[in-house]
């Protein structure tokens, strides 16, 4: 019953861009639309306002009056209650419940009463703040939808990457949720083969992470003869990173953090040292389910976590969200690319979609004039 009321809802909208929940102007084609869209993206790119961020980047000049550009967070995010104040909106209800009969559990009950270490494990998180954050497109969408429609760059923060590319159309919304359980599992079993974790770590000027995190390596293999991990596993901002290795590794840098410039340190609530090698065992099969997978080409630009360049075709999509596994997130590049500006330059609107305010909040460190329009829509 909820199957045909699924494809009720994908033949009754044409609307691709925020995913078949997002229903927009239904006297408009899916040719149209695409056609539209290909020939507004040509246009902005050859528009004064695009100057070149990198050989390879292109960032959009724009008016704030009429565009957007929307954040998702990632894993972390989430919180007992999340989604339960959005359901008022169209069609959340039913992203939940077209989610619960792929992952053959109530989403939506555990999402809002959890048992809260039943949330956080990697392996129910991921598909939650994927759809929590889509839920919150929606409220979006009722309260602006001129934002949805106007929309000119996405991002988002490891997981996020899933919400950004079923929000430009990249993924279809039951793919995503496919996708997610079968990531979430493979990282919660790579997480599960050894002892492992993440630690924010706040620095000073001149600290030396990468050496701190090399002596770190080193002085595990001396103690216990085997080749421990140690790595920046994201870039948030300059004085910020997390680091993600053996927790050995990590003990280490706590006992050293002076020496090494870290000024202070927080241990993250997750289960293994994601964007690091040792998800590698994940790797493959996630390769396996996104090459079974249809995927499109963005609608709008997708801004990958692995180098921060905008997605240009289906195959590098399938290659960096594999990639992005054991590689760090690098968000604090991405921001630049979206968000640095000439002084004097207008920007657009900023949302940040899905639970929490932490994508806000590191906008403010890399660029406090961005972080003075954004928003938060919240889960």
């Amino acid at each position: 019953m909820l199957k045909s009321k699924v494809v009720h809802i994908i033949k009754s909208t044409s609307f691709r861009i925020a995913c078949r929940f997002l229903c927009s102007d239904k006297s408009t084609s899916t040719t149209e639309l695409n056609n539209s869209e290909n020939s507004r993206s040509s246009e902005i790119l050859q528009s004064e306002g695009f100057r070149l961020q990198s050989k390879k980047s292109f960032r959009p000049q724009v008016d704030p009056r009429t565009t957007s550009i929307v954040l998702f967070p990632g894993q972390g995010s989430q919180y007992l209650g999340m989604g339960k104040s959005l359901l008022e909106y169209p069609y959340v209800r039913d992203m939940f419940d077209s989610a619960s009969e792929i992952l053959k559990y109530d989403l939506l009950d555990l999402c809002i009463n959890g048992p809260e270490d039943m949330l956080n494990m990697t392996a129910h998180s991921q598909a939650a703040v994927m759809i929590a954050s889509l839920a919150a497109v929606q409220k979006l969408k009722s309260e602006n939808e001129e934002m949805i429609n106007n929309c000119i760059a996405i991002a988002g923060f490891s997981v996020g990457e899933y919400s950004a590319l079923v929000f430009s159309g990249a993924l279809e919304f039951e793919d995503a949720v496919r996708l997610l359980k079968i990531r979430g599992e493979a990282m919660q079993a790579a997480s599960d083969m050894q002892p492992s974790g993440m630690m924010t770590v706040f620095l000073s000027p001149n600290a030396k992470i990468k050496q701190a995190c090399l002596e770190a390596r080193n002085w595990c293999k001396e103690q216990t003869l085997y080749d421990a991990e140690c790595k920046v596993a994201s870039y948030l901002y300059p004085d910020c990173k997390v680091v993600a290795g053996h927790l050995e590794a990590l003990k280490f840098l706590e006992m050293n953090a002076a020496k090494f410039g870290i000024k202070k340190y927080k241990h993250l609530a997750v289960s293994g040292a994601f964007h690091t090698k040792l998800m590698k065992p994940a790797q493959q099969i996630l390769q396996k389910a996104l090459q079974s997978t249809s995927i499109n080409k963005p609608l709008i630009p997708v801004h990958s976590n692995v180098d921060g360049q905008v997605y240009t075709n289906v195959k590098v999509i399938q290659e960096k969200l594999v990639k992005q596994l054991c590689e760090p997130v690098r968000w604090e590049q991405i921001m630049h690319i979206l968000f640095e500006r000439n002084k004097g330059t207008k920007f657009p609107n900023i949302y940040e979609c899905g639970p929490g305010t932490s994508m806000k909040s590191i906008l403010r460190m890399n660029n406090a004039l961005a972080y003075n329009h954004c928003k938060n829509i919240l889960a």
